[in-house]
C-alpha cells in the first residue's frame, strides 16, 4: 500500500463518516402544515464506500471508484424494530436502479445503509430496471414491496432503444432481507406505474390503487388514480379498474397523477398523499398533494384541498430531473407524529415532519379547487371576510381581562 493510497483511503473514510453523522436542523419557516429540514437525509455520497471502491491496492492502485452511484431517491418507508427504515431507489452511474435499506433512530438524520443492497428475485422475464418501492405492512402479516418493473418493449421498432413497458412488481418479506418475488400484477391497462397496495383487506380481497396508462411515459386515456380488487396476492389479477381521482384540465395533476405511499388510517378517513404532474415551458413539474377517502367506502373522496401540498423549493429544484418532488414513503408514529419522506429532482432524499392532527386539519378545512380563476378569487374574498372580525378587533389589555 503506497502512502498516496493510504492517505486517499483515510480521506474517503473521514468524509463519509462526517456526512453520515451530520445533524439535521428543522427549517424555522413553515406554512403551519409541516416543517422541512435543512439537509438531505440520503444522497449518493451516503452509500457505503465498500460498494463503490475496491480497497485492494494491488487491483486498484489509484483507489478509483469502480461502481459509481448517481442518486438515492424515491424511498419506501416503514417503522421496523424501533427504527425509521427507508428502502431507497439507488441509481448507479450505469442508469440501473436497485433497492437498498437505510435506517435511523430518530428519522431525521444519521441514516445508515445496511451492508448489502437488496437482492430482489427476478421473474421468468428479467427486469431491466426496478424502482420506486412502496412498503406496506398488510393485515395478512406480510410486508409487501410494490414497485415498478421496467422491460424493453418487444414490439419497439428496430433501433428504438427507449420504448419500454412498465408493470407493477410484487414481493413480500418477513425481515426486509429475504424477499419472495410474486408474479407481476395483471390489470386491464397496457402499462402500470405507481401502484400501491391498501394495508387492509376490502371485501376479503387485496385492494390496489393503480395508475393506468397507455404508454411508458404518457397516461393517454388513463384517467388518473385507479382502484381495483384482486382475490389472490400470489397471482394478483385486477379485472376491473375504477378511476377514483381523475386528472383535470389546468391543475397540478392535469398531465399525470399517481398515489404515493399507502394511505394512513385516521378517525376522519384514509389520508392519501399523491403526486401531480403538469407541463410547463421548462418541462414537467412534479408536486405532492393530499386527499382523504371514506373509512368504509375507500374509493369515495371526501376531502381534497386545492393545489399542491409540497413542491420543490430552493436547491430541491435542481438535480438529475429538475423541478420534481416525489414521495412514496411516510411513517405515522403512535404519538401522531408523521415523517414524510420525499425526493427532490430525482437526486436525493429529504424529510418533512407533521402530525396527524395538522394533516387532517389541512385536508378537511383547506378549500377545494374551484377550477376557475373567478372561483379562486371568491375563496380569497371569503377568507378576507372571515378575518375582518379579527384583523380590526380592539386588542384586549391585561387590565380589561
Amino acid at each position: 500500500m503506497t502512502e498516496v493510497f493510504k492517505k486517499r483511503l483515510e480521506f474517503l473514510k473521514e468524509q463519509h463518516h462526517v456526512l453520515k453523522i451530520k445533524k439535521n436542523e428543522m427549517v424555522p419557516e413553515s406554512n403551519g402544515v409541516y416543517n422541512r429540514y435543512k439537509n438531505p437525509i440520503l444522497t449518493a455520497g451516503h452509500t457505503p464506500l465498500h460498494w463503490r471502491y475496491d480497497f485492494n491496492p494491488t487491483t486498484n492502485p489509484f483507489l478509483m471508484e469502480r461502481f459509481g452511484i448517481n442518486a438515492t431517491l424515491n424511498a419506501g418507508a416503514i417503522k421496523w424494530n424501533g427504527k425509521y427504515v427507508l428502502i431507497a431507489r439507488v441509481e448507479g452511474a450505469d442508469r440501473k436502479s436497485f433497492f437498498a435499506v437505510a435506517d435511523s433512530y430518530n428519522g431525521i438524520d444519521n441514516f445508515q445503509f445496511w451492508d448489502n443492497p437488496v437482492t430482489m428475485p427476478e421473474t421468468d422475464v428479467p427486469d431491466t430496471n426496478i424502482y420506486d418501492i412502496r412498503l406496506v405492512a398488510h393485515e395478512d402479516e406480510w410486508v409487501y414491496g410494490i414497485f415498478c418493473t421496467e422491460r424493453k418493449d418487444p414490439d419497439a421498432p428496430v433501433g428504438d432503444h427507449s420504448s419500454a413497458i412498465a408493470q407493477c412488481g410484487i414481493a413480500r418479506t418477513k425481515d426486509l432481507i429475504t424477499w419472495e418475488r410474486l408474479p407481476d400484477l395483471k390489470t386491464p391497462s397496457a402499462q402500470q406505474r405507481n401502484v400501491v397496495l391498501h394495508p387492509e383487506f376490502v371485501d376479503g380481497q387485496y385492494a390496489f390503487y393503480t395508475r393506468p396508462q397507455d404508454s411508458f411515459i404518457e397516461a393517454g386515456k388513463g384517467g388518473g388514480i385507479g382502484f381495483g380488487l384482486a382475490k389472490d396476492i400470489t397471482n394478483a389479477v385486477v379485472e376491473k379498474e375504477t378511476v377514483i381521482d381523475s386528472r383535470v384540465y389546468h391543475t397540478i395533476y392535469e398531465l399525470k397523477n399517481g398515489l404515493g405511499p399507502a394511505p394512513i388510517k385516521t378517525k376522519c378517513g384514509w389520508l392519501h398523499m399523491a403526486h401531480g404532474v403538469r407541463n410547463t415551458a421548462a418541462g414537467l413539474r412534479y408536486t405532492l398533494y393530499l386527499f382523504m377517502t371514506d373509512l368504509v367506502d375507500i374509493t369515495k373522496i371526501t376531502h381534497k384541498p386545492a393545489g399542491y401540498f409540497l413542491a420543490p423549493e430552493g436547491d430541491e429544484r435542481v438535480g438529475d430531473v429538475s423541478n420534481v418532488a416525489f414521495s412514496n414513503g411516510w411513517i405515522a408514529d403512535e404519538d401522531g407524529k408523521v415523517f414524510i419522506y420525499y425526493a427532490s429532482s430525482d437526486t436525493r432524499m429529504h424529510v418533512a415532519t407533521s402530525t396527524i392532527e395538522q394533516l387532517t386539519d389541512y385536508v378537511i378545512n383547506t378549500p377545494e379547487d374551484g377550477f376557475r380563476s373567478a372561483a379562486s378569487v371568491q375563496t380569497i374574498v371569503k377568507i378576507i371576510e372571515q378575518n375582518k372580525n379579527y384583523l380590526h378587533a380592539k386588542p384586549t389589555s391585561v387590565q380589561e381581562k
